[in-house]
């Protein structure tokens, strides 16, 4: 047994070992990039068939991955891409990077690491490693893949099949911390297969973080995100209690980011977006309803950030007012449809419950965004406006949803007739202006 862990080291340290990587996306394609630059053979396998044709024809779909350090992978034969599972049959090491959203019912949708499981479960073989990096509740890689990927295999955990747990901890848009600097968490079933996993990644990134078990790894992701969760959702309502006050919770934050410790300095916004933040802790929350304990700090967070676009709309409607213009039937534009700044993902921005609500209280929406030519979006259907300038002078209202950097605020200020101005992209223009609304 000694020997046949020892065989997939070797393979792991001299990177002959041929790695899978299932999903991709967001996380997958920027992990499958990472990994062949370190020497690996990667296959990446996605059931979209054109995202498939496009890797292979050596492009590169996502802003965050070089276009060029694709088409040299490609052309190497270094990463190649496929929607057959069966190559899991060939591999060695396969990372799991599927997604894992909410229902409409707010519980979490485990389908895709159940459908992956079952799809690759009849190509598992001794001397691999399977590392989970989907984003989950404690207790998933156990009592969910482990039976799935070994039930009637003869393998053994630890000895001739190594099952690991490792957040992903991408950040859209980030160039100072990416996949090969983030310290990257490792969690496994057992101690063998924490090292093994741990020596996998080792040979692509460059600080390793190794913990006892999956759970700790997969608590360790929900603490991350739980804590900006609940730390946003504070500064949310800090918003909402400063203007009932009539103070500026802009210059409140600021004031209080002076000091060298004890504080770090969050703001409030529109409401979250992301793959991650608003989603993540919902997990850990309904993981320990099951448990029949209530995550308080978690609920209510949710309950204050999920009322943020209302609370927007609120204010345009109170902006509109004061000028005697009616929410039914204004025209308004909105700036910005990512979900953060310099972005082209709108994965659960909030600038689409925005929209949609001054859709459902009669006002004719249109938005602009330089990352986001179109929105295709459930009830939504809008083209970006062509002429940014021409649409701020038009409208009765501008609501600033997302703060690109690549906007002339001053300009938008001069032009615009109203302004809501919900993530302080002004910063002090206009600050005395009656027509200028803060969040």
């Amino acid at each position: 047994m000694v020997n046949k862990k020892n065989s997939l080291q070797k393979k792991i340290n001299d990177r002959s070992a041929k790695v899978v990587v299932l999903g991709l996306g967001y996380v997958g394609l920027p992990l499958a990039v990472v990994l062949a630059e370190a020497g690996y053979q990667v296959t990446g396998v996605d059931p979209d068939q054109e995202k498939v044709t496009l890797l292979n024809q050596g492009i590169s779909y996502i802003d965050d991955v070089d276009i060029e350090a694709v088409k040299l992978l490609t052309e190497s034969k270094n990463l190649l891409a496929t929607s057959d599972f069966s190559v899991v049959a060939e591999a060695d090491a396969v990372s799991i990077c599927v997604p894992t959203p909410l229902r409409k019912t707010r519980d979490p949708d485990l389908s895709y690491i159940v459908d992956v499981s079952e799809a690759i479960a009849p190509f598992i073989h001794p001397h691999m490693v399977v590392v989970l990096e989907s984003t989950t509740y404690p207790g998933t890689t156990r009592e969910l893949l482990l039976p799935k990927l070994i039930e009637a295999r003869n393998l053994t955990v630890g000895e001739n099949f190594f099952l690991a747990f490792s957040p992903e901890r991408v950040d859209p848009g980030r160039e100072d911390w990416t996949t090969v600097n983030t310290p990257k968490v490792v969690g496994g079933i057992t101690p063998a297969c924490t090292e093994i996993a741990s020596a996998f990644y080792e040979q692509a990134m460059e600080n390793i973080v190794s913990v006892s078990t999956t759970e700790v790894a997969e608590m360790t992701k929900l603490l991350e995100n739980t804590y900006r969760m609940v730390n946003i959702g504070l500064v949310n309502e800090m918003a909402i209690m400063c203007d009932r006050m009539g103070i500026d919770v802009w210059e409140v934050i600021e004031a209080a980011a002076t000091k060298p410790f004890g504080f770090m300095k969050f703001t409030p916004g529109p409401g979250l977006g992301g793959h991650c933040i608003p989603i993540d802790p919902l997990y850990l929350s309904w993981k320990l309803r099951s448990l029949n304990y209530t995550a308080r700090f978690i609920d209510l967070a949710s309950e204050i950030n999920t009322g943020m676009p209302r609370y927007v709309v609120g204010k345009v409607q109170n902006a509109l007012n004061s000028r005697q213009i009616p929410l039914k039937n204004s025209r308004i534009l909105v700036l910005g449809a990512a979900y953060k700044p310099d972005i082209n993902d709108v994965r659960e921005s909030p600038a689409l419950d925005v929209i949609g609500l001054l859709q459902q209280n009669g006002a004719e929406v249109t938005y602009h965004d330089p990352y986001i030519p179109q929105l295709s979006q459930e009830n939504i259907k809008l083209s970006s406006v062509p002429d940014l300038m021409a649409a701020v002078e038009s409208v009765d209202c501008v609501v600033i949803i997302t703060n690109h950097s690549e906007y002339d605020y001053q300009q938008i200020y001069e032009k615009a007739n109203c302004v809501m101005d919900a993530r302080n992209a002004l910063g002090s223009i206009g600050r005395d202006d009656p027509k200028v609304t803060r969040l």
